[in-house]
């Protein structure tokens, strides 16, 4: 166990320092790529491996590595009951049409998230380990800091479409060899081919398990904004490589860069296993961190809200305003200021600006809601970005450090 946290450490290293400057070679038509030798963790090929990208159905990976971390704590067992609540059954498609009040055992949860993608069990794991979807999600994003994903952010367990949800290239590969090398135990999952649940049968969306020799997972993703993602972990002989694939135009192209892109790089693949002074790169990364207790598991009686229904209207939001998250806990934004980073005309333009601050600053900002507010000038409607739940003092220290970071703010009194 400690060779292979060590291991991660030195690939954590490796990616750090290597990933810019790694040679690339004829890329293939795809947003971002990297390509690792998980012998030796050296970058074989690196695309924009840094660019954030959304990792759409990839981010299913993270909520598995938490809920890994679970079993083998034996908080929970493969045959614990998660219940259904209405909130994780509305997820969108793809789903396997879970009903509230009903239960998923966490073996066939696991099992439908990795073949099917299912969204509804991923909801269903986030709420029964976190409460709510989006204190699991902070879990996500807490645990990614802690394995060395210095990128990422999550914001729901599923991979749906949120703008502040980002990843990249690098940090998918430093996740895929986690999963590997901290639980190897149920890592063994991401190799189902097929999965049946109440007499219907799955097929794993990842076709190179079907048809590139030596593959054993890992997962597949997509989404309009995303593209179509791919981390794939290929075995052939004592050479072990990891390729992840991010922004293909169709899910054919995206399989077929990666196959390339295996091919070129299997020849060259070390078959022998991390040296001593690659293990003695042990102070750069972190074991398979520790997890916070359950919070509040779904309740007996599903009666959970959506989670839409819990998140105040856009420009709802005024001085002593309250609102509540499915769990029942205080959401920080009744704060008598906010820190503002920026007013566009364009709503979208907002939301994506408040992303981009909080993955930049999400130690300074977590616990404090994004929202935006609305005003009309000249007949035109604006959209202010803001967070909110600040005390004036407060508003000044997180806008300080803000613009440190080359973030520009400004401290408003909340309207």
């Amino acid at each position: 166990m400690a060779r292979r946290r060590t291991w991660c450490r030195a690939l954590a290293l490796a990616l750090i320092l290597s990933g810019l400057g790694a040679p690339v070679h004829a890329a293939p038509r795809v947003a971002a790529a990297i390509v690792v030798d998980m012998n030796t963790g050296s970058i074989l090929h690196a695309q924009d491996a840094e660019a954030l990208r959304h990792p759409a159905s990839l981010t299913k990976m993270m909520t598995l590595y938490v809920l890994f971390g679970y079993l083998r704590a034996g908080t929970i067992k493969p045959d614990t009951e998660l219940v259904v609540t209405p909130h994780a059954a509305s997820r969108a498609p793809t789903k396997l049409g879970l009903k509230p009040g009903s239960t998923i055992k966490v073996s066939d949860a696991a099992k439908a998230m990795v073949t099917k993608s299912a969204n509804d069990a991923a909801a269903t794991i986030a709420e029964n380990l976190g409460g709510t979807e989006e204190n699991f999600a902070r879990v996500m994003t807490d645990t990614a800091r802690r394995i060395g994903m210095t990128k990422t952010v999550f914001r729901n367990a599923s991979g749906l479409p949120d703008q502040a949800q980002v990843t990249t290239a690098r940090d998918m590969a430093i996740l895929s060899a986690h999963l590997i090398h901290d639980y190897p135990e149920y890592y063994k999952v991401f190799e189902t081919r097929y999965f049946t649940y109440k007499g219907r049968k799955y097929r794993n969306h990842n076709k190179l398990l079907f048809g590139y020799k030596g593959t054993d997972g890992i997962k597949t993703g997509y989404t309009r904004a995303s593209g179509f993602n791919l981390a794939a972990s290929v075995h052939r002989g004592n050479k072990h490589l990891l390729a992840v694939v991010l922004g293909g135009k169709t899910g054919s192209q995206r399989d077929a860069a990666t196959r390339a892109l295996l091919d070129k790089h299997l020849p060259k693949a070390s078959e022998s296993k991390p040296t001593k002074a690659q293990r003695m790169a042990s102070l750069v990364g972190a074991p398979p961190p520790k997890l916070p207790p359950i919070k509040n598991p779904a309740p007996k009686t599903a009666a959970a809200e959506p989670a839409s229904s819990s998140a105040p209207a856009e420009g709802d939001i005024t001085e002593g305003s309250k609102a509540r998250n499915t769990a029942g806990n205080s959401v920080r934004y009744a704060g008598s200021y906010h820190v503002q980073v920026g007013a566009f005309t364009s709503r979208t333009e907002a939301e994506n600006r408040l992303g981009m601050v909080q993955q930049r600053a999400l130690d300074v900002l977590e616990g404090h809601l994004p929202f935006t507010a609305t005003f009309v000038k000249n007949d035109t409607e604006w959209y202010r970005a803001r967070f909110a739940g600040f005390s004036q003092k407060e508003a000044k220290s997180t806008c300080s450090a803000l613009k440190k970071r080359s973030l520009d703010c400004a401290i408003m009194l909340a309207e």
